[in-house]
């Protein structure tokens, strides 16, 4: 199996390296990562510029390509340019950080899952709840035991998936949830300061907190300690008011 592996913290992150170690149990990996830390870039790709690519070695091992671009850039480039075959599967992660609730839309990492969607392969963005001493090893194991069983009981059609594993789960593991998005409002505050020349600045704060559902969504159960998987989708569009708007019989008539 080919494995196409990248990531949005940078190519030198100790999470790509974890779940590299792990692929690599499972199939041949191929690694296009960014080559400096793209988080938060969402699914911007570069047109106006040059993709730099560096090839980087340990030893006489390749290590991968690092990219000047995008998680999304790498992506595009892994699959046309540098797998040595089409991709079976292409992973994201480990982000040192949870990728849940609203922030799925800012994510460089579960872009880069969405971007190896958009070519038919099954795609799986893997997110860490971040802390310092991340035991990113322990969480790798997991998400290839995850997607091990993701593989063997999918569907023939590629898939997107998004997991998030709490550091909870590192220490006692609940299981796994399979969940909704949360799309619950929050983080919408700012704390304004000002520089030593008196102008004004400010700092996004996670305040307010994303409020309780009465519903089970990613958000919850991370809180409760379970890793989380869901299913994904790109197409944005809301079914249920296109189906009412074609009734609408719009026109280009004035008056």
């Amino acid at each position: 199996m080919q494995i196409l592996l990248t990531n949005d913290d940078g190519i030198y992150a100790p999470g790509l390296a974890a779940l590299e170690r792990e692929l690599r149990k499972i199939g041949e990996v191929c690694v296009v990562a960014p080559a400096v830390e793209q988080s938060g870039v969402g699914h911007s790709i570069t047109f106006r510029s040059p993709l730099v690519v560096e090839e980087l070695f340990e030893g006489d091992r390749r290590r991968g390509w690092a990219v000047e671009g995008s998680p999304a850039d790498c992506v595009k480039l892994g699959i046309f340019e540098f797998c040595r075959q089409r991709p079976d599967l292409v992973v994201s992660g480990i982000n040192g950080g949870l990728n849940a609730g609203i922030n799925v839309l800012y994510s460089g990492t579960v872009a880069a899952a969405i971007e190896g969607a958009f070519f038919e392969i099954t795609s799986v963005a893997v997110s860490l709840e971040y802390n310092e001493h991340a035991q990113v090893d322990r969480a790798a194991s997991l998400a290839r035991r995850v997607i091990e069983q993701i593989l063997a009981r999918k569907g023939p059609s590629p898939q997107l998936y998004n997991l998030n594993i709490p550091t909870q789960a590192l220490m006692q593991p609940r299981g796994v949830r399979v969940v909704p998005m949360g799309v619950a409002r929050y983080g919408e505050k700012f704390e304004k300061r000002f520089d030593p020349r008196g102008r004004s600045y400010f700092w996004a704060t996670n305040d307010p907190p994303p409020p309780p559902s009465p519903h089970e969504t990613d958000l919850s159960a991370l809180a409760a300690g379970y890793v989380t998987l869901t299913p994904l989708d790109f197409d944005l569009t809301k079914r249920t008011v296109l189906a009412e708007m074609e009734r609408w019989q719009l026109d280009l008539a004035d008056g």
